[in-house]
């Protein structure tokens, strides 16, 4: 009588019914993470390179660096 009480499990197809669940959950967790790396963190850096880069003068960097004696081969004048 008690195990009328009690649904039998489903013995088939269990794994598969649960591997899609988790494959969708993980390819939407995956390409979240990846547009919020996209966004959050490569988007800015690239904006901070082409910022950088687009006032700076290379001569004067060096010239800078060799006043200063970071050089061995190039001396200060």
């Amino acid at each position: 009588m008690s195990s009328a009480l009690l649904p039998k499990p489903q013995m088939r197809r269990l794994l598969a019914r649960r591997m899609k669940f988790h494959l969708f959950g993980a390819f939407f967790v995956s390409v979240g993470c990846a547009a919020l790396y996209k966004f959050g963190v490569a988007e800015p850096r690239k904006r901070a390179y082409a910022e950088f880069y687009k006032n700076y003068d290379p001569m004067k960097d060096f010239e800078v660096m060799r006043a200063a004696g970071v050089f061995e081969s190039a001396q200060p004048k």
